[in-house]
This record gives structure tokens, sequence and C-alpha cells, in this order.
């Protein structure tokens, strides 16, 4: 019993633990938020297709955006196959710690990277992981990373309509559009279709389609070959009455200089890649702002 001349304390009850995992959750989410009220535009580059070149076309789409003074952010948010640090000639650059908070690689035009890849032992370690834990680095990549005031953030997805798309599309709910990848042939097309399906699904909007390895010109006779098929993205775009934003032909530059960690937009040449690089950012840039 407690006598009437005493104060009496009552004890604090100590916090539970699924009371301490909510408030890294909140404390997550908000910073989340606060990171994603800093990038005005946020752009996806998907295609559902491997081996389309989607990574080298969001490589190159940050280094022009970047290149038109807009200030750019990359997500290479393939957890499995990581290849954006490559593209861009990063691929030996570990991310720094400021004021205990982790900071974006800084890449050419002063691009800010952010890459699985980054965190790794070596460029041959494997990340074998299962759907939950890719869910949950995607979520850190977007929240923990010190993110600086951007006007572009291009997302690089993996192939597929699972983990990485599915995080990404929920945990940016104000996404730009998606910007879709196909290449000529009619396998391509058929699986580019489930992708598109996927994110009218998700009811995320689509900026327009993209066909890559668009036929081929010889450099010695000036002959231009149908590589892959012809017509397909176009075709595709019409079907789903998406905006064609253009096609990008087959040229070893691009190859040599992917394979070098540099852009093929720096070489000193009026070449038809670059020019129909170019001319898809002019319409990209039109249909976002």
């Amino acid at each position: 019993m407690v006598s009437n001349n005493m104060d009496y304390q009552v004890p604090q009850r100590s916090s539970s633990p699924d009371e301490t995992v909510k408030k890294a959750v909140d404390q997550e989410s908000l910073q989340l938020s606060e990171n994603l009220l800093k990038i005005k535009h946020k752009i996806v580059i998907m295609s559902g297709k491997g081996g389309v070149g989607k990574s080298t076309i969001s490589a190159n789409l940050a280094v022009a955006l970047a290149n038109r003074k807009q200030k750019v952010g990359i997500l290479d948010s393939d957890i499995h196959g990581p290849s954006i640090p490559s593209l861009l000639g990063v691929k030996d650059k570990r991310p720094e710690l400021v004021n205990e908070r982790i900071v974006p690689v800084n890449g050419p035009l002063d691009l800010k990277i952010i890459s699985i890849d980054f965190f790794l032992p070596d460029n041959t370690s494997p990340v074998i992981w299962r759907g939950p834990l890719k869910m949950r680095a995607l979520k850190q990549f977007l929240s923990d990373i010190e993110w600086p005031v951007l006007d572009y953030l291009i997302v690089d997805l993996p192939p597929g309509t699972g983990d990485e798309p599915l995080s990404i599309m929920q945990l940016i709910p104000d996404l730009d559009g998606i910007i879709m990848i196909t290449i000529p042939s009619d396998v391509s097309q058929h699986v580019v279709r489930k992708a598109i399906n996927m994110t009218k699904q998700m009811d995320v909007p689509i900026i327009g389609l993209i066909e890559n390895m668009s036929g081929f010109v010889c450099p010695t006779c000036n002959t231009y070959y149908d590589m892959l098929g012809s017509g397909g993205g176009e075709s595709l775009a019409k079907e789903y009455s998406i905006p064609f934003l253009g096609k990008i032909p087959i040229d070893p530059i691009i190859a040599k200089n992917a394979d070098s960690g540099k852009s093929f937009l720096f070489e000193k040449s009026n070449n038809n890649c670059i020019k129909a690089m170019n001319d898809i950012i002019d319409k990209i840039l039109e249909i976002v702002d």
C-alpha cells in the first residue's frame, strides 16, 4: 500500500517489438515521401523482354537529359543483373556516407546513380534473393538514400512483370509514366504486350514506345537491312494507342561505347542513332512537360 505522503510514479511500459517496427516503418515511409517530393519527374524504362537494349536506352536517356542542363538521377532496379554502373563507367565506385546518410554515386554530367552493384563485394557476386528482400532493397534505395533535388529520376527495370516492376509502381505512386522498349521481332512484341497490360492493370500511364535495334545501314555500301523485322514497334504502339517515340537503329557505335562505359551521344559525328535518340528526347520532353 502506498502512503498519502509519497509521490507514486506509474512504471513506464517499454515499447513492444511491434511498436518499434511500426515506428521504423513510419519513419522510412516519411523519408520516402520526402525524397520523392524532391524529384520533379519520375520515368520508368520497361520492356518485359530481356535483351532489347533497355538498360542502354535508360543510361543514354539519363545522359541526354543531363546534357540538356537537367538534374538527373538514375536508379538501377535490376537486382539480379545490374548493368547501369558498367554502362556509365562507374562500376568501380562506391557510394559515400555524408551526415550518416548514403549519397548516390556521381556519374558523367553529374548524374546521380544508385545500383545494387555498388554494394556487392565484387563485380562477379550474385544476388540470390527472393521477392520480399528485393522489395525491401528497392524501398531502401528510394527512402534511405539521400537523393538530391532532381528534375528527372530514371528507373531502369529488369525484364518481366514480377517483383521489381510491381515494387516500383507501388513505391512511386506519382510516376510520370513508363517508356516501353521493344525490338521489331514478333517474339519481342508478344512479351512486351504483357508488360503493357501490366501497366494498364496498375493504372500507370505509358509515355510512349521506342523500337530499338531497328534496321542496320551497312557502313561500306550504305544498304539498309531489316535485321530483326520491320514495323513491329509502330504497329504495337498503334494497337494500344500509345505514342510512338521513334526508332533507334543497330549500330556498332552503341555497343562499342557501352562496353567502354561511355554514352554514344558523346561521339563527334552525325550518326543516325545519335539523331534518333535526340529526336526521341524531344518527344519525351514535350509529353512529360
